[in-house]
């Protein structure tokens, strides 16, 4: 836990410059928005993550993770979804190519019934 806040203050330091959305980095970041029906930028350690990833295991609903933190790129990628979503924390969790937000936001979504729909 004290890694990932650790790790997440530091990238709000790094966030500070702006992603340039015209790149090919960020072209290859909306294509992996589009890739899977699901798709979850994460990091590997992440407690939040693995919360995010365990909602979509018990609805039995396949997924696409992006492991940032195994990546050279992944500081830039998390830029880039911070441009896309106003927010640099992960997870990011995309559902046909809209963001629900993080681990929380997948959670509560599916304890009121929501997210359900909202994969159907």
């Amino acid at each position: 836990m004290i890694s990932y806040l650790l790790n997440n203050v530091i990238g709000v330091f790094r966030s500070r410059v702006a992603a340039d959305m015209a790149s090919p980095k960020a072209a290859e970041v909306k294509d992996l928005i589009g890739s899977d029906k699901v798709v979850i930028f994460s990091k590997t350690y992440c407690p939040y993550c693995k919360l995010a990833k365990e909602v979509f295991d018990k609805l039995k609903e396949k997924y696409t993770t992006i492991e940032l933190d195994e990546r050279d790129d992944g500081d830039e990628i998390q830029s880039i979804l911070g441009e896309i979503t106003g927010a640099r924390t992960v997870p990011r969790v995309f559902v046909k190519g809209n963001c629900l937000g993080g681990g929380s936001d997948v959670k509560a979504l599916y304890e009121k019934g929501e997210l359900q729909k909202v994969v159907a």
